[in-house]
């Protein structure tokens, strides 16, 4: 994989635009992934739709296998339809799937719109990493998607304070309809985004490519060759050509425990504090602090990503997610609970998003969309896993097992990818002497 970004771009309009509608797009897709765990409490307690403890498990898992489909899919499709119409698709698919929920007579008819706002959840988020890479200024491309991140946090932060003020007053349906008004976004988003420069070129589109280089000052990449049907499925292959298969698979074994814990503990944080005797403001207030957290380690992850190589700092906050995961498991004054999760949030999830800038960064141009979405897509194996087992052990009361099962998934993030770490260090010292003290690595 090559670490060059596809771009010479100058920080500029066109980076601003790019960065600043797909920030708009992660901020309703956190919305909506944030919105179920927030408004379970509720539900549960008024037994909306008869939902039973191992039931809201499954509804967890429901969304998030929607969104491995998703994950899976988005690289290839975005690699041949390209990236600006998949996006569009994507923000229009997850919130007419929230008016289904808010909709649904049914267990059976949630979970349903819960797929399919998983599959637009999950087709979005890689894609976006994707878009954003292609204009980020050289040697500030995990910054940049560490910067588009913090908007999913902000995401979970909004569905916090939907929950808080509107789920009481006018019911828990209420919050999904609200989570149907990123559908006034579309159109600005369809209109003003633009496509990416390198899927221009590789589609031979030219002149559309040159007109948007002068209007926004950037330089064009070089003009990749003629493609035949099959190079999609090479995009896959090329993952495991060489030495990359090893590489490959570590990455995808990390974003399995990472993305187990992520949303493990996204669906089931308000209600595991409940257990512990803490009131429903106050489990609320514990999703604010935590995405507020995840606000703060992608901005401080991507700087020292940039720095020290996002690898390493994924290992070492992958450590840290667990030593406070585990923490949240002791009763604590309740301000040390509220420093534990915040913190806790500050390097769970961008702990996860150094993976994907990893990704992304050591990819080719026509290949990074195919690579991202896969490392994310596999991961989503443990974004299933996640929910549905949080449910089982409240089902069981043994909700105090929660926050150390999480931990543990930590623990098996920090360990692959540290091995992935170490084994891109001795790899490059071996090609590239010089290339081993490069920040990305």
């Amino acid at each position: 994989m090559s670490s060059s970004p596809p771009l010479t771009a100058r920080v500029g309009k066109l980076a601003a635009l790019v960065v600043g509608l797909c920030w708009l797009a992660v901020l309703f897709d956190g919305l909506d992934m944030f919105i179920y765990g927030s408004v379970l409490p509720h539900m549960l307690a008024e037994k909306a739709l008869g939902l039973t403890p191992d039931q809201a498990g499954d509804l967890g898992s429901y969304a998030t296998f929607g969104m491995l489909v998703g994950a899976l899919t988005a690289g290839t499709v975005a690699d041949r339809i390209g990236r600006q119409k998949l996006m569009v698709a994507c923000v229009t698919l997850f919130s007419l799937a929230s008016g289904l929920c808010a909709m649904a007579n049914s267990v059976t008819v949630f979970g349903l719109g819960r797929t399919l706002a998983g599959i637009g959840l999950g087709g979005l988020l890689p894609t976006a990493i994707s878009m954003v890479s292609d204009y980020a200024p050289r040697g500030r491309a995990a910054l940049t998607i560490g910067m588009l991140m913090t908007a999913h946090h902000a995401g979970g932060i909004l569905s916090a304070y939907v929950a808080l003020w509107v789920v009481e007053p006018l019911g828990w349906r209420a919050a999904f309809w609200i989570c149907v008004a990123p559908l006034l976004f579309v159109p600005v988003l369809a209109r003003f985004m633009p496509e990416s420069l390198s899927f221009l070129l590789a589609k031979g589109r030219f002149d559309e490519a040159g007109q948007l280089a002068r209007r926004f000052d950037v330089e064009l990449p070089a003009a990749p060759g003629k493609k035949n049907p099959t190079d999609r499925w090479n995009a896959l292959a090329n993952l495991f050509r060489g030495g990359e298969w090893t590489q490959t698979l570590l990455y995808w074994v990390a974003s399995f425990g990472g993305l187990l814990l992520v949303y493990g503990v996204a669906t089931w944080l308000p209600t595991l504090m409940r257990s512990e005797g803490y009131e429903l403001g106050s489990a609320l207030t514990f999703v604010v602090l935590f995405n507020l957290g995840g606000i703060v380690g992608m901005l401080i992850a991507g700087r020292a990503a940039d720095r020290f190589g996002a690898p390493r700092i994924s290992a070492i906050w992958f450590a840290l997610t667990a030593a406070g995961v585990f923490l949240l498991s002791v009763r604590m004054p309740l301000g040390v609970t509220f420093l534990v999760v915040f913190l806790t949030g500050v390097f769970l999830n961008s702990a996860q998003t150094m993976i994907y800038a990893t990704v992304s960064i050591r990819s080719h141009p026509e290949n990074r969309a195919t690579a991202v979405g896969w490392t994310s897509g596999m991961g989503r194996f443990g974004a299933v896993f996640g929910p549905w087992l949080g449910g089982q052990l409240l089902a069981a009361d043994n909700g105090d097992w929660g926050f150390t099962a999480f931990a543990l998934a930590g623990i098996s993030s920090m360990v692959f990818i540290g091995i992935a770490s170490l084994r891109t260090s001795r790899q490059y010292l071996r090609s590239d002497p010089e290339k081993s003290l490069s920040p990305t690595g």
